[in-house]
């Protein structure tokens, strides 16, 4: 009997045994996880505070990279400000000087044709005079009989080509037309080789266009034409040579000169004014 109520006992107890075991073993493995989930914990915030670290560095980096590249911006940009300001001033330097140099060529060129003027009157014996110019007592812009030349005066030696030019244009612009005729007549004579030569023939042609003589005007537009083909009054001798011909009925003529102003000096004042004069019925 005894044995019979041992059995019982013992199989309860061997059944608490086999049902504790499991249990024990899974409580360790929870326990190991927790473990390891805190050590995992540990782990991230110490890579947390390591990237925080890491970003503070970065930050304090990034401020000194561009703290050093705004420096060196202002310096660049400051050089080539004192570059350019040196620049400016050399150019300006540059300038002046080609001004005082063109100055000096124009003082040298009008020394060189009054010393040649003067050379001239030395070398040439003064000529007697055959005839007597009586003077003007009809008052300013008397006509000359048709076909005549008025007689160019002699030059005073000495006379610079600005003072004779200077008391040509004055006739010229007073409407002294014979007078301002024989000013540039003497200029060009005197000085044919200066700048304003072709502008003395020019201004020849406006004088007899100004007094109506208007075929004399196409032959001193034809002189300037012909003598100065580069000078810079060719576009108004072909322009006011159109005026002229155009006064003499000669449209066709008028036409050509017109035309040939246009195509060759489209941009002069006088090329859009002969186009003006196309543009008319």
């Amino acid at each position: 009997m005894t044995h019979r109520m041992f059995r019982p006992v013992l199989a309860f107890a061997l059944t608490a045994l086999v049902v504790a075991a499991p249990a024990a073993a899974a409580n360790k493995e929870q326990k190991q996880l927790m473990a390891d989930v805190r050590m995992l914990q540990e782990q991230a915030q110490q890579l947390q505070n390591l990237l925080g670290t890491l970003n503070e560095s970065l930050k304090a980096a990034t401020a000194r990279i561009d703290t050093r590249i705004d420096e060196q911006a202002n310096a660049t940009r400051k050089s080539f400000a004192d570059q350019k300001l040196s620049l400016d001033n050399l150019t300006n330097d540059l300038r002046v000087v080609r001004e005082k140099v063109d100055d000096n060529n124009v003082r040298v060129s009008s020394l060189t044709q009054e010393l040649d003027a003067l050379r001239q009157a030395v070398q040439q014996p003064s000529a007697p005079r055959t005839t007597t110019t009586e003077p003007d007592t009809a008052g300013a812009g008397t006509a000359l009989p048709a076909g005549a030349t008025p007689a160019t005066p002699p030059v005073a030696v000495g006379t610079s080509p600005q003072r004779l030019w200077d008391m040509a244009y004055a006739d010229y612009t007073s409407g002294q037309w014979d007078l301002a005729i024989q000013g540039f007549d003497s200029y060009i004579r005197n000085f044919p080789k200066s700048d304003m030569a072709d502008d003395a023939q020019v201004l020849i042609g406006n004088s007899r266009l100004n007094d109506g003589k208007y075929d004399k005007a196409v032959e001193a537009y034809d002189t300037a034409i012909r003598n100065f083909p580069n000078g810079n009054a060719v576009p108004e001798a072909y322009f006011k040579k159109g005026l002229a011909l155009q006064h003499l009925g000669q449209r066709d003529q008028a036409r050509e000169a017109f035309e040939y102003a246009v195509k060759t000096y489209p941009d002069s004042d006088a090329g859009r004014l002969a186009k003006q004069q196309l543009g008319k019925p």
